[in-house]
């Protein structure tokens, strides 16, 4: 055979080849990627667009990745559920998925914060190296299990403020009677110092402010708390919140539903997830850096806790986890698990990180970056 002839042939045999893959292929395609549209209910408006804008992140990266075949649409707090209850609608089959925090719940079991944030826990960074490497995500979708739920870590906040009050707070005798919008188990600990935790909406939360019905309220950070005015009616801006150091938002997902999902539509879903949960922490870090500069200019006045309110709330919280440790076997067992990295992470954290970042402060303190 000559040469032309042969490239001629096999020419022809590759086409033909080609051909016939693309043929067997694509009914191979179509039914490792089949059409699934879901419905996700959020715990946030859309005015909060960085918490928010997570879930819509997640379902973009989801859509792009599977060719449009896999949709999750996102709705709002208030659209389909309050935001309150997007993880009962989601159990119930109501949407097959939702976005929000998992201490929310914690009232019907304190087990459910142990994913998201509790007091003096870790932080954003500890928080995710647990999740992703030290069982964490294993350890608490066993919880989520008995809830007709899969969970999956879907954004976080970084490190929150400790929130705005109408007047200073110095000591712990400061906090005797103040009435403070604030959940979860911060509430248990304060109540503790005889703070009156009060459950507010946030929406209604400047006019509780205003009115002085309440005395105090946290709520996120600069860029979120920018949105609602609070300086404005309450302008003590106390630092850090101490009760979520690194909180984690959730996607979590009807079990039944994700348990039908092909292996790697369970696959795509964990790599958008996990892209939508660095994002957010990375956009947060972006933007509160700037909103906090406008807070204070606007009329914010910055203050931390004293270490002597930050050494009261500490042990209080110790008490807190004794006394739920010996009730709840749930909670013993995941917290146990958390406190134990968490003693890891804290030595490790203040080697070359804390002096890194101490060095680099004191420069920026002294006008040199």
């Amino acid at each position: 055979m000559d040469r032309r002839s042969f490239i001629r042939k096999a020419g022809v045999t590759g086409v033909g080849a080609a051909a016939a893959a693309a043929t067997l292929a694509a009914p191979a395609i179509a039914q490792s990627n089949p059409k699934v549209t879901w419905r996700l209910a959020s715990s946030f408006p859309k005015s909060l667009d960085t918490i928010y804008g997570g879930a819509e992140v997640f379902s973009k990266m989801l859509s792009e990745a599977t060719d449009g075949n896999f949709q999750i649409q996102v709705f709002a707090a208030g659209e389909l559920v309050p935001g309150l209850q997007a993880a009962d609608a989601t159990t119930a089959g109501t949407v097959e998925a939702c976005h929000t925090v998992a201490y929310y719940y914690w009232g019907k079991d304190p087990t459910w914060a142990l994913g998201a944030a509790v007091p003096f826990s870790l932080n954003a960074r500890g928080m995710n190296a647990w999740h992703y490497h030290g069982g964490g995500i294993d350890l608490f979708n066993e919880f989520l299990a008995t809830q007709g739920l899969f969970g999956l870590p879907g954004g976080n906040t970084d490190v929150q403020m400790g929130g705005w009050f109408r007047k200073e707070i110095n000591t712990v005798a400061d906090l005797s009677g103040l009435k403070m919008r604030i959940g979860g188990f911060a509430g248990k600990v304060v109540q503790k110092l005889g703070v009156v935790p009060q459950q507010i909406a946030g929406g209604d939360i400047y006019p509780a402010l205003e009115k002085g019905t309440i005395d105090a309220a946290e709520w996120v950070g600069p860029y979120d708390d920018e949105k609602l005015g609070f300086y404005k009616v309450a302008p003590y801006y106390y630092y850090p919140g101490w009760w979520e150091g690194g909180p984690t938002v959730h996607l979590m997902f009807n079990k039944a539903k994700y348990d039908e999902l092909s292996p790697t539509y369970k696959s795509l879903l964990r790599t958008a997830a996990q892209a939508a949960d660095a994002n957010m922490l990375q956009k947060y870090d972006y933007l509160n850096p700037a909103a906090v500069k406008r807070l204070v200019a606007g009329g914010a006045k910055l203050r931390p806790f004293s270490q002597e309110i930050m050494a009261a709330c500490f042990e209080k919280a110790n008490e807190v986890y004794a006394e739920m440790e010996a009730s709840n076997a749930p909670f013993k067992k995941i917290w146990e698990s958390i406190k134990g990295f968490r003693k890891e992470h804290y030595l490790w954290a203040q080697v070359a990180e804390y002096n890194y970042d101490t060095f680099m402060m004191v420069q920026q303190r002294n006008g040199k970056l």
